[in-house]
């Protein structure tokens, strides 16, 4: 079909206070597919939150290990340099195919495969004896970490209704930051090998919930499993609630868009994807180099340049998290993606400059987990047409991934430079971020994904 044809077909028109879709076959108003909250939604939700939780965890495990598995196997800093970087490999290995992978085998059978490489990854660890064990356990969780970057978000943003996707998926990407700082606490407490079996706790917890959980409704559309995604979509809505117009808006966009070409990772360098590409790739762009992973990372050096003892500086960043994700996830709904993570990037960019003057590190931290940690991923599970997302989002989970490791790599000879410098240049980058965001980043909240993705992409206008 011409784009011209397609786009008639999809013709989306503003009404007061609504979006309507318009297809060839009538006229659905999808304003009445807000829902609510079912345990199907809120098990799914749960166990795609364990997947980001694991995620973290390995993120936040190799500064609490680094003293321990030093002294226990006699490896030179070197050694551990290679053992604390190179899940950084693993990521943007799994980052790569990432989107394929979710869109070749399904999102659900996505997370078994990370899972899988979660379990192996901290059972290699623990069992090591010497360097290449542990770094090829390394290596795997890296993998896993990689592909829950994409498949997480992805997942939840197409199970969830409109007015929850923002605050659940919000809530379970915000896992990922206070893992961390929960594996900071308790590896400051147990030795490496128990903590290596602790990180494996939520991978089971993950195992074992995604036997109760549905596919993704709209992945079982896309590939023409008709019964099987109104089955889905209506576990997720409950038994008694009428699915009949969601299930159709979903059915009528997913038919219109696959008459687009099949997915090819150049089309997205196209003119009329280049507004939603550059969107996902400066979120991407502005959550790492906010700093992140240079605190992550090196929390203890920052602690001792601060002269805080660090299990006094991890409790502190720690406690204000939990407050944080909370208000997160219920200010997104009210006041949208757009303007609380303009407001949050603020408040990162406030955080470095403190920390640049006094190591303040607990201003950076909740404002991360607010809305900077979870929202970007949110907003590009939701921005591309089901047809490119799975090369739209390989590509940015590996810009991502490739800033992780910039930064990671950087941050002890920024610091070496100037401690106080370091976190100016963050700051300076938060700054930028918020321009970006006010400029570019579109407003997504309240509208479903049909919606959004028919207003964003130049073709369906």
């Amino acid at each position: 079909m011409e784009d011209e044809e397609l786009a008639k077909s999809l013709l989306v028109t503003q009404q007061p206070g609504n979006i309507r879709i318009s297809n060839g076959f009538g006229s659905n108003d999808t304003g009445a597919s807000a829902s609510g909250v079912t345990t199907v939604l809120l098990l799914s939700a749960f166990v795609t939150a364990c997947s980001a939780f694991a995620g973290g965890f390995v993120a936040g495990y190799s500064a609490p290990a680094e003293s321990g598995i030093i002294d226990d196997l006699g490896l030179s800093v070197a050694e551990y340099s290679v053992f604390g970087s190179i899940m950084t490999i693993g990521g943007m290995i799994g980052a790569v195919i990432s989107g394929k992978l979710a869109d070749i085998i399904g999102r659900k059978n996505t997370m078994w495969i990370l899972d899988i490489f979660y379990i192996m990854g901290w059972l290699a660890i623990y069992f090591a004896k010497g360097a290449w064990l542990l770094d090829l356990g390394r290596l795997s969780l890296g993998f896993g970490f990689g592909l829950t970057c994409y498949v997480v978000p992805t997942y939840l943003s197409e199970i969830t209704p409109k007015n929850l996707r923002g605050g659940i998926t919000s809530v379970c990407m915000a896992m990922m930051p206070l893992s961390v700082s929960v594996a900071y606490l308790i590896g400051s407490v147990i030795n490496w090998r128990a903590l290596a079996l602790i990180g494996a706790i939520p991978c089971l917890l993950l195992l074992f919930g995604l036997f109760f959980i549905p596919e993704s409704p709209r992945w079982l559309a896309k590939i023409g499993r008709e019964k099987e995604f109104e089955a889905a979509l209506q576990r997720l809505r409950g038994k008694n609630v009428n699915i009949s117009d969601e299930a159709a808006d979903i059915k009528d966009y997913t038919e219109n868009i696959q008459k687009i070409p099949e997915d090819k990772i150049l089309d997205l360098f196209q003119q009329k994807y280049a507004h939603l590409l550059i969107v996902g790739i400066g979120l991407m762009v502005l959550q790492q180099f906010g700093g992140l992973n240079g605190y992550a990372y090196y929390m203890n050096e920052i602690f001792e340049l601060a002269g805080v003892p660090s299990i006094t500086g991890f409790i502190v960043v720690s406690i204000p998290q939990i407050p944080a994700i909370t208000l997160g996830s219920i200010l997104i709904e009210k006041f949208g993606r757009r303007t609380l993570l303009m407001v949050t990037v603020t408040g990162e960019c406030l955080g470095c400059f403190l920390t640049g003057l006094s190591f303040v590190l607990q201003v950076f931290e909740a404002f991360y987990s607010l809305g900077v940690g979870s929202i970007p991923w949110i907003i590009i599970s939701e921005i591309f047409p089901i047809t490119k997302k799975g090369s739209a989002g390989s590509i940015c989970n590996a810009v991502n991934w490739f800033c992780n490791w910039l930064v990671s790599f950087t941050f002890n000879f920024l610091v070496e430079w100037s401690p106080a410098g370091t976190f100016f240049i963050y700051g300076s980058m938060s700054f930028l971020g918020v321009l970006f965001i006010a400029k570019l980043v579109p407003e997504t909240k309240g509208r479903t994904l049909e919606e959004i993705q028919a207003s964003l992409t130049h073709i369906l206008q």
